[in-house]
């Protein structure tokens, strides 16, 4: 691939550019808001001047309802040899490119598995797509040689390809992305109105569960609004699943011994069932998930702190697997859980001690 065109230059879009342009892609840019395109060329992602004619690879980077219309556009000017998109949903703009009549063996829908709770030119980063899913949907009609320019620009992304048929992958991103994504938003929507005394007592869990809940509303609007039916059954499941779990809740408030039993029983029940389904989710570089240890160190909000605890991590021969930070609410100060493995947490633990670090237990 020598040259491509980003078609809308929001997150994804610029960030597609930023990936092709660092690795000497000639990259052209538009919007339908000129000067979102000029950002994203200020920023280095490529040049917002028209092509001089037809490039390797389109790349659609609009909403999910304006996706179909802007592929076709492209298309009936034959602006490149090969179109793709990158809309987050797969069958809808698929079925109503088909509908136009349109040859889509030039064509192939894809789905780069990441983003950000910001949007625009601003937030996009050329690494966005590292180590991350990249989904691709040919099909039978789909060109060799259009699958092998998807194929590249997933490389140069350094993304990781997955082929998926489209519908299969509509139905996969509303049980990971779209559903948790509203329920993220119903459980912050019960802060909106808290007491500040209640609010102030936030704590890593609940920035966990309402982190994505930040996400710009518009934009969701366009995505749950072409994936709806997948998206509605899953909560439908969710929604059956809290009123068993309000009626445990219930019955624990019971002065009968058997009603508490139940309960209890209804608590364990979903509980458990959400073990099960948390240790199916990948852990790291997609790998089955591991168990590791935890060591928490108490840190200062002073800069360095953080480039200090890795350099002496370093210096003690331990990789740092993951990490978390815990802010502690009025205080200048946090908490720093380092995972590792099982056997070099007490190597780890005694080198931090041993370099001053105070340690929580």
């Amino acid at each position: 691939m020598r040259t491509a065109l980003v078609i809308g230059t929001g997150l994804i879009g610029t960030s597609a550019a930023l990936a092709l342009s660092q690795r000497g892609v000639v990259v052209h840019l538009t919007d339908h808001d000129p000067q979102q395109a000029r950002t994203a060329a200020a920023l280095g992602a490529g040049t917002d001047e028209a092509p001089g004619g037809p490039v390797d690879l389109a790349i659609v980077a609009a909403p999910p309802a304006h996706v179909a219309a802007t592929l076709a556009d492209a298309m009936r000017h034959g602006v490149a040899r090969g179109y793709l998109d990158v809309a987050s949903v797969k069958g809808g703009p698929r079925r109503e490119l088909e509908a136009l009549g349109l040859d889509l063996s030039a064509y192939i829908g894809s789905h780069p598995m990441s983003g950000r709770e910001k949007s625009g030119p601003l937030a996009a980063t050329g690494d966005l797509f590292e180590g991350r899913p990249w989904v691709l949907t040919p099909t039978r009609d789909t060109d060799t040689e259009v699958l092998n320019l998807a194929l590249e620009l997933v490389s140069h992304c350094r993304a990781v390809p997955v082929v998926m048929d489209a519908d299969a992958h509509d139905r996969a991103v509303a049980l990971v992305s779209h559903m948790p994504h509203l329920v993220s938003s119903m459980v912050a929507a019960r802060l909106e109105n808290a007491e500040e005394a209640a609010v102030r007592l936030c704590g890593q869990g609940i920035r966990d569960v309402t982190r994505i809940a930040a996400s710009d509303p518009r934009m969701w609007i366009d995505i749950l609004s072409a994936n709806p039916g997948p998206v509605a059954d899953l909560l439908a499941d969710v929604s059956a699943d809290l009123d068993e779990t309000v009626q445990a809740l219930r019955a624990l408030q019971s002065s009968d011994d058997a009603k508490r039993r139940e309960g209890v029983s209804g608590i364990e029940d979903v509980l458990r069932r959400g073990n099960a389904g948390q240790v199916r989710v990948p852990g790291k570089h997609g790998a089955a998930p591991l168990t590791y240890e935890t060591v928490a160190v108490l840190i200062d909000d002073q800069p360095g702190q953080l480039a200090r605890i890795f350099a002496d991590a370093g210096a003690a021969g331990v990789n740092i697997e993951d990490v978390r930070i815990e802010h502690a609410t009025g205080q200048q100060a946090g908490l720093v859980q380092l995972m590792v493995e099982p056997k070099a947490a007490p190597v780890l633990s005694t080198a931090l001690r041993e370099r001053g670090w105070a340690l929580r237990q």
